[in-house]
């Protein structure tokens, strides 16, 4: 696994582990079944606390997208091919609002932000 953090984030650190662990289960960089590190791990190798870890595999196992095995440590769960892609598209989703909120704040009206979209659709 390759995560990196930003302290300077508004978004808390326990949530940018969380995407960055969803985002590679999503895109097939961690296999079905395959171990994630310790919690005790992963926090060292981070310098986070090890609560924060634990956090984060606790909200990612109630999102099913891992499985912890008391004893044996934390797997990627099994994936339903249309959850994955809900998940990926709602990624997406998710970038693409982030980008039109940001064009809005800078002026940019719909036209303009259709205009934009067009032309990296165009590129693409």
């Amino acid at each position: 696994m390759h995560i990196i953090l930003n302290n300077n984030s508004m978004v808390p650190i326990y949530e940018q582990l969380m995407d960055q662990v969803k985002n590679e289960i999503i895109s097939g960089e961690l296999a079905e079944g395959e171990a994630l590190p310790s919690v005790r791990a992963l926090s060292g190798e981070l310098r986070i606390s090890a609560l924060t870890v634990k956090k984060a595999y606790d909200k990612l196992e109630e999102e099913g997208f891992v499985v912890t095995v008391h004893g044996k440590g934390t797997y990627v769960a099994a994936t339903d091919k249309s959850l994955a892609m809900e998940a990926r598209r709602k990624t997406v989703e998710d970038d693409f609002a982030a980008a039109i909120r940001k064009a809005g704040s800078v002026g940019f009206s719909k036209e303009d932000i259709m205009e934009i979209v067009k032309i990296i659709l165009e590129e693409y």
